[in-house]
């Protein structure tokens, strides 16, 4: 299950329990009606709570960054303190052309986010 919160430059999406393709699905419906908009568009994902995901989700992630929205974010802050994720996280830096961050506090997560 996922919750998204939006503001003229950021969507702030966070997950609860498993990801699964319909959460991917439904961050994915509002990032498109954002990128439409002129301006920077930035993404907070709050993984804190996130226990797992499909293997859907990851195909899907892959095409969305890395093939159809390579350059369309400027920001992208990622909440977590699982390893795997924060190495995943790094390594998607290669394939995407966005400055990604990521972060433990919540806070300081959002601030940089939020910042044009």
């Amino acid at each position: 299950m996922i919750t998204i919160e939006q503001t003229p430059i950021l969507l702030n999406i966070a997950v609860l329990g498993e990801f699964t393709l319909a959460d991917f699905k439904q961050f994915e419906e509002h990032a498109l009606y954002m990128l439409k908009s002129p301006g920077t568009v930035n993404l907070l994902f709050d993984l804190r709570d996130m226990i797992s995901y499909t293997v859907d989700v990851a195909w899907e992630e892959i095409k969305f960054f890395n093939r159809e929205h390579l350059h369309d974010f400027s920001k992208i802050a990622v909440i977590t303190e699982d390893e795997w994720i924060t190495w995943q996280t790094w390594l998607s830096r290669m394939f995407v052309d966005a400055d990604i961050c990521v972060f433990t506090d919540y806070e300081e997560a959002e601030i940089w986010a939020a910042a044009a």
